[in-house]
């Protein structure tokens, strides 16, 4: 008689960074038994005892106490974007591998840093979340791949939301910090972007626009992408709080959740609270993992779709394929159908995928250090081509793997 293999026991999980980008992972690694999160770092006092007292593990005031920790496996790098080298580096000099939030970091120097320090450590990193790893995606992916359609030709994208009002910290208002749309919203739409369409760009020409004073920094952006093969792409963000672009996704929000169209202009009344730097910063520590006005809750919400990062058409020589948050819309020369895709179980369970397929089974990554360097590339691209007003042509694309 055969033994049946066990299964691996879950990858540990250390979290650096109990802040936003940390609740909206959350919901993964509560529910997804292939990882267990063991132990977390943080510089606020009321989120390092949410910690404990959620999970009772330890958690520390300093990343290097956490990468120091013997139960760690993996670091989950969630603190502020011009951290993120100086965190990998802890890490991976501990022997801890990473799954970096995106950005991956906000300059090429950072990056390879980053890339080269987990070489040299023997380490792996992964970086994501970013909006690629969800599941209609990954499915419009495989279909392009397949040829079924012919080759994929050109794409369209375009995302509208509030994210330039939501409570923000100094330095996410602040480009050079990293802050503003391109960083944290134009590294969800290339990354997508270059996931369909193989990898490898070639040039960005783009413009972007800085509105508000009152929020100086890049609130919105629209660039032209060519890839090497000649595929082409446009590229629309704007986080004004003005038009919501969920209206063309059947009312589901980013996160698959239901959303009531009434509650228009949400966030431009929540930020009239803040009246000033202080009280702003306040609000958005109140709304984060251990806040004052935190929820922390089990269940997941009822009727849950698929994570997704706005309107997306990929244009191929025999049809027009649509993702949504529940299937793919096919456009093709004679019919118009829809392959459906059932539920998620767990939200994001595809970045667990990678990470187990990667520190298990020994894949190669897809989001590797590279792969996210070569994301940063055409992001900082938008920023230069926009200052320059000139195509920006690329030199450390990758394709996939």
């Amino acid at each position: 008689m055969t033994t049946p293999l066990s299964s691996p026991p879950p990858l540990r999980i250390g979290v650096a960074g109990l802040g936003r980008a940390f609740t909206l992972m959350l919901p993964t690694f509560r529910h997804d038994t292939r990882v267990r999160l063991v132990a977390a770092a943080d510089p606020l006092p009321g989120a390092r005892a949410q910690f404990t007292a959620d999970f009772g593990g330890p958690a520390y005031p300093t990343v290097e106490a956490l990468c120091a920790d013997p139960l760690v496996d993996v670091v989950y790098i969630a603190t502020p974007h011009q951290l993120h080298q100086a965190h990998v580096a802890l890490a991976a000099a501990a022997g801890r591998h990473v799954l970096v939030e995106k950005p991956m970091a906000i300059s090429l120097a950072q990056c390879q840093a980053m890339v080269q320090d987990c070489e040299r450590a023997g380490v792996q990193m992964i970086v994501g979340h970013s909006h690629s790893f969800d599941a209609p995606i990954l499915r419009l992916r495989a279909l392009i791949a397949s040829g079924r359609y012919g080759r994929l030709r050109m794409m369209t994208a375009m995302n509208y939301t509030d994210f330039l009002y939501r409570p923000r910290r100094p330095e996410e208002l602040d480009t050079a910090n990293g802050g503003g749309v391109i960083f944290s919203q134009g590294a969800h739409q290339i990354d997508i972007l270059r996931l369909l369409g193989g990898g490898r760009l070639r040039s960005v020409r783009a413009f972007t626009g800085r509105w508000d004073p009152a929020r100086p920094t890049e609130g919105a952006y629209s660039a032209l992408l060519g890839f090497e093969d000649g595929c082409f792409c446009t590229a629309t963000y704007s986080g004004y709080a003005h038009y919501d672009s969920d209206a063309l996704m059947a009312q589901i929000g980013e996160m698959g959740q239901r959303k009531d169209p009434t509650d228009y202009g949400a966030a431009r009344r929540r930020l009239k609270d803040a009246a000033g730097e202080a009280q702003e910063i306040a609000l958005k520590a109140a709304r984060n993992y251990g806040g004052a006005q935190y929820t922390a809750t089990e269940a997941l919400p009822p009727g849950l779709a698929h994570q997704h990062f706005g309107f997306l058409i990929a244009s191929c020589e025999g049809a027009d394929l649509r993702p949504t948050a529940t299937g793919i819309e096919v456009y093709a020369d004679q019919e118009r159908t829809v392959e459906p895709l059932p539920p998620p179980t767990v939200p994001r369970s595809e970045v667990i995928d990678e990470l187990v397929n990667t520190l298990v089974h020994g894949h190669a990554p897809v989001h590797s250090g590279a792969w996210a360097l070569a994301t940063t590339e055409a992001c900082l691209a938008i920023l230069e081509s926009a200052r320059t007003g000139t195509e920006c042509l690329l030199q450390h694309q990758k394709g996939l793997p």
